[in-house]
């Protein structure tokens, strides 16, 4: 049941622990503040500025992978309007083109 409760990159983390590595509650604390909390894997606004969209990528993967890239940038605080921005930049140049005369407000609105 508790697995079906996580969301986005909690999700990923979780189902891509090793078998048996989680005994007890407190063992999965532990893992999770090792994961999420260590700062090892701590990502900046440059991160987010050199993402693009790849070839093969649908405009809401492109914006989940933005989103997960965000949700590691602890100390970075952007408003809405500015991570659309952000999306918005990384986009393929012939889907930038087809919105470029939209203003933008968030992400929901590009996706």
């Amino acid at each position: 049941m508790f697995s079906s409760s996580l969301s986005g990159s909690a999700f990923t983390w979780f189902i891509s622990l090793p078998p048996n590595s989680v005994i007890t509650w407190a063992d999965l604390e532990k893992q999770f503040q090792k994961y999420f909390f260590s700062r090892v894997h701590e990502k900046n606004i440059t991160d987010l500025v050199r993402l693009r969209q790849r070839n093969d990528e649908s405009v809401e993967s492109f914006v989940q992978r933005l989103r997960d890239v965000k949700n590691k940038c602890y100390s970075l605080v952007l408003d809405d309007w500015q991570l659309a921005d952000l999306a918005f930049q990384g986009l393929l140049p012939h889907i930038k083109d087809k919105y470029a005369s939209q203003e933008l407000k968030s992400l929901s609105h590009l996706v």
